[in-house]
């Protein structure tokens, strides 16, 4: 049809309008299965839950909504598209540079891998072996951090420290961090707020450091390298550093009563027990390499004023004990007298003892009471006053009292951290007092949560996209040959994750679930063009082994393979392109978006260089063996 001298040539109408409705059934059902395969791969994302869930069920709403159009128009609006723009002269596909140096590269490379099968295949599994070690040495984590252009500085200090004492080292504080050049502003806070959802105790400082923009920061530094610097100059005797970020830390108190990234909870019934456990636990933990900030809760340690009233004296004066305790409530806690309204608000007027009769026991001891019978007496007359320890704070869960080792992971993965720090527990924490129990809890809680949810999930995607691939070709063989793609993907995946240091997380798992639908829909689209080119040879030469000979299958196989070499890289250099610009990201989120994109990237390279050279060897032994043993080869004929 094309002329020597021209590489194109005009089509007439009719006759354009059956190649494109041929064309169109030749690529639809697999194209149709494939996005089918992209959106159920992806569905099981909706089984996560918790704070994993919340983060990644918007990213799964939308691509399942986009694929579901995308698939219904790639049958509908799609033909009647290429029909009103596919018009006038038609250019030979040889004629494009780009294809036909392409070809001229990748026929003799898949002629080579076809001659030496064993060596193509093995070295395939080779890289598949090395990459399961490779997966087993990657650490773990629940999320990537999120880099929120902040940090939160939360030392804590011992329960009984004063006001005054509180305040001076707030200040010091805040005055060596604002000295880190780095460092925009600085805004610390002591003690609880108003509000029952903030039980912070007043010995825990929760300061938080706003950063000036990275273009401004010293050379070569690093956030990390920010708070290690602040670390060592916040040395203070008495004060235990604890470093994180403002969200997160919100996040783990609300989700798991923990304001680090990990903590170790002690049930029982006796506080005091239970403190003992604690520091035994903290004293094992020390030395595990990536634990930092470590502390435990105080639960004793809290100073009570106690006022015994001696009831034989207050007899002997003609006091009652109502009238002692409303006077130490007056003198010393205070009374509402009245309210004053201002405009909308109210307030409330109390009234008790100046400051300087109320700030020492000595002083306590000498408020006055007036008596009936013996005129004004001293306080101390009628009652024992005196400071005794007690807890100053109490927490529990599920009805029992708990205690807790509290520490952030830094400068290793939180998975193998928490792994050897159970392990080192376990192994040294030999017996329990009855009725007492430790769980793990933090991060680590939502990071077993995980991979509890994606041990189901991993089966269920594989078993959906399996489904979905014999309802395309109506034949397991086939299925399965679209569907060992999804091992070679790993290859990559693995590989670019292990030499970029990102952990094992939900979202690098996430990227993998997306992975297999791509790499699936590479492998469909070969397969088609491998079948159309054994329909061709069938039409050509029948269909029987005295007829076809193994020569006839390599070439056919080599022609389906590499004469239509273009639309396959269109599929992997359509999901490259969309991918790549994630890895240049420097905003907020971009640490969370990598490790979903970059197993992607790697798996689509390593998948696509399997489907061009490993898919076709494959297909074709497939073939060979059908011919030497049931006289034909199978042909998959496209319905509609």
């Amino acid at each position: 049809m094309f002329s020597k001298k021209k590489d194109y040539v005009e089509i007439p109408a009719q006759e354009r309008e059956a190649i494109i409705e041929k064309s169109s059934k030749q690529v639809s059902r697999g194209v149709f299965y494939s996005t089918i395969i992209i959106i159920t791969s992806f569905l099981p994302v909706f089984m996560l839950t918790g704070q994993e869930g919340k983060l990644f069920h918007p990213l799964a709403y939308t691509k399942t909504f986009i694929l579901i159009v995308d698939a219904f128009l790639v049958i509908t609006l799609g033909p009647v598209m290429i029909s009103l723009f596919m018009r006038g002269k038609f250019k030979n596909e040889k004629a494009n540079p780009l294809t036909r140096t392409l070809e001229k590269i990748y026929e003799p490379i898949i002629r080579g891998c076809i001659k030496w099968k064993k060596t193509t295949i093995g070295i395939n599994l080779l890289a598949l072996a090395v990459s399961i070690p490779l997966m087993i040495s990657l650490g773990s984590e629940f999320m990537p951090p999120l880099d929120e252009q902040s940090i939160l500085f939360m030392p804590v200090t011992l329960p009984d420290i004063s006001n005054s004492e509180i305040k001076r080292i707030l200040q010091v504080q805040d005055k060596i961090i604002k000295s880190v050049p780095e460092v925009d502003k600085v805004l610390g806070k002591a003690g609880r707020a108003s509000t029952p959802t903030d039980n912070s105790p007043l010995s825990m400082i929760e300061t938080i450091i706003m950063l000036k923009p990275k273009s401004e920061w010293r050379k070569g530094i690093t956030k990390k390298d920010i708070v290690n610097e602040l670390d060592a100059k916040l040395q203070i005797p008495g004060v235990v550093n604890g470093w994180t970020q403002p969200i997160i830390n919100r996040i783990n108190m609300l989700a798991t009563g923990i304001r680090t990234d990990v903590g170790v909870k002690v049930h029982g019934s006796n506080l005091d027990t239970i403190y003992a456990v604690t520091e035994h636990v903290k004293k094992i933990m020390e030395d595990v390499p990536g634990v930092k900030d470590i502390y435990v809760e105080p639960i004793t340690g809290g100073k009570y004023l106690v006022i015994d009233i001696d009831r034989e004296k207050i007899g002997r004066f003609g006091v009652s004990i109502q009238e002692i305790n409303e006077l130490v409530e007056t003198a010393i806690g205070g009374t509402s007298l009245a309210n004053t309204i201002e405009g909308r608000q109210r307030f409330s007027i109390n009234v008790r003892l100046p400051q300087d009769y109320r700030n020492s026991v000595d002083r306590l001891k000498r408020i006055p009471i007036l008596t009936k019978s013996s005129g004004t007496i001293p306080l101390s007359s009628v009652a024992e006053i005196k400071f005794q320890n007690g807890p100053p704070m109490i927490s529990s869960d599920n009805a029992m009292l708990r205690g807790a080792v509290l520490f952030n992971v830094r400068d290793r993965d939180l998975g193998s951290t928490v792994k050897e720090a159970i392990e080192k527990v376990n192994s040294s924490l030999s017996e329990l007092p009855a009725g007492y129990y430790i769980e793990w809890s933090g991060q680590y809680e939502n990071l077993i949560r995980g991979k509890q949810t994606l041990m189901i999930i991993a089966p269920v995607v594989l078993l959906i996209i399996f489904l979905s691939l014999y309802l395309a070709f109506k034949s397991i063989r086939e299925a399965f040959l679209s569907l060992i793609t999804i091992p070679f993907a790993l290859i990559g995946g693995a590989y670019i994750i292990y030499f970029y240091g990102v952990h094992l997380s939900v979202a690098v798992a996430v990227g993998f679930i997306a992975l297999f639908g791509i790499a699936v829909e590479t492998g469909v689209v070969m397969v088609i063009y491998l079948n159309d080119a054994m329909q061709q040879l069938v039409t050509l030469k029948g269909n029987s082994r005295e007829t076809i000979t193994t020569e006839d299958l390599r070439e056919y196989v080599i022609a389906g393979a590499a004469k239509r070499l273009r639309p396959k890289l269109m599929t992997v250099c359509v999901a490259l392109f969309g991918l790549i610009p994630v890895l240049w990201s420097t905003g907020v989120g971009s640490d969370v978006m990598q490790p979903i994109v970059l197993p992607m990237i790697g798996g689509v390279l390593t998948s696509s260089t399997h489907i061009l050279l490993v898919t076709p060897l494959i297909f074709l032994m497939t073939k060979e063996y059908e011919l030497r043993k049931f006289g034909k080869i199978e042909i998959h004929e496209n319905v509609h």
